[in-house]
C-alpha cells in the first residue's frame, strides 16, 4: 500500500509540475517579483496537502515566535526533501535560496526557478563564487527576503549528522544578519534516496536567533550546530537512542 501511495505521489508530481511551471512561464512577465514567489509557493502547498491526505505527512512547527523581523539566515537541518519543499510553505517571508546554476538547465522546475529572485552561484568563478552570493543576498535581504542555506550541504540519513560548513555563518557574518536554527525530522517520513514515504507527523522546531556581531564564523557555526544537534535528539530521540545507550555504558 505504501508503495502505491508513493507511486501515486510520484505521478503526480509529474503531471502536476508541468502545467503548473507553464502556467508561471505565461504569469510570471506580468508579475512582480514577490507574486511570481508566492504563485510559485502555491506549488509547494498543494504538494505538501497531496502528501498529507494521499501519504499521511503532517507537520507541526515549534518556535515561530522565534523567527526576527529583520534580515535572517536561515540554517535548517538536512535530512529529506521535504524540508526544501515545506519550508517556504511555512515561512511568513519569502525564502531565497543558494543554488547551482546547473539547476536552471532542469526543464520546467529550472526553468520556473530562474525566473525566480533566488541566489545563483557558479562553481566555475572559484573563489569569486562566494563574492558573488554575498552580493546577490545582500540585495534580496534588502528586499525583505530571507536567506536560506543548509549548512550540512547535503541530506543526511535519520540519526546522523554531516559535517557542518561555515558558508552560511560567514555569508551572515558579511550580511550582517543574524542566523536562525532549525531543526527537523523529516527523514522519518521522507527519507532521503527513498522512493516509499511514509505517514507520519514531522517536527520543525525553529530555534531562537542567533546575533552574528562579535563572532567569528567558526564560533556561529558551531552554536547552530549544537543548538541542532541537541534538539534532535529531543524531537527524535528514538534515531539517537544507541549514542545514548553506548553513552551510558562508559566508564565514569
Amino acid at each position: 500500500m505504501r508503495f502505491l501511495r508513493s507511486l501515486f505521489l510520484f505521478c503526480f508530481l509529474i503531471v502536476f509540475t508541468i502545467p503548473y511551471a507553464t502556467a508561471c512561464f505565461v504569469a510570471f512577465p506580468f508579475m512582480r517579483a514577490d507574486k511570481r514567489y508566492w504563485m510559485a509557493v502555491g506549488w509547494c502547498r498543494t504538494t505538501l496537502f497531496v502528501a498529507r491526505h494521499l501519504n499521511g505527512i503532517r507537520y507541526r512547527v515549534e518556535g515561530m515566535e522565534n523567527l526576527p523581523d529583520g534580515p535572517a539566515v536561515l540554517l535548517p537541518k538536512h535530512q529529506s526533501a521535504w524540508e526544501t519543499v515545506a519550508l517556504p510553505a511555512i515561512m511568513p517571508r519569502p525564502l531565497c535560496y543558494v543554488f547551482k546554476r546547473e539547476l536552471l538547465y532542469v526543464p520546467f522546475f529550472g526553468w520556473a526557478l530562474g525566473m525566480l529572485k533566488m541566489i545563483q552561484i557558479d562553481r566555475k568563478e572559484g573563489k569569486y563564487a562566494f563574492v558573488s552570493v554575498v552580493k546577490q543576498g545582500r540585495q534580496r535581504l534588502s528586499e525583505g527576503a530571507w536567506v536560506i542555506m543548509f549548512p550540512e550541504g547535503t541530506r543526511t540519513a535519520v540519526g546522523t549528522q554531516g559535517k557542518y560548513k561555515t558558508g552560511g555563518a560567514r555569508f551572515a557574518m558579511d550580511a550582517g544578519a543574524c542566523v536562525v536554527p532549525i531543526a527537523h525530522n523529516a527523514g522519518r517520513v521522507w527519507p532521503r534516496n527513498s522512493f516509499i514515504k511514509y505517514p507520519g507527523i514531522v517536527t520543525v522546531s525553529i530555534g531562537k536567533p542567533i546575533d552574528t556581531v562579535g563572532l567569528s564564523a567558526d564560533e556561529i557555526n558551531t552554536r547552530v550546530e549544537t543548538w541542532i544537534e541537541t534538539e534532535m535528539r529531543r524531537i527524535d530521540p528514538d534515531a539517537y537512542y544507541s549514542d545514548a545507550q553506548t553513552c551510558s555504558t562508559q566508564p565514569r
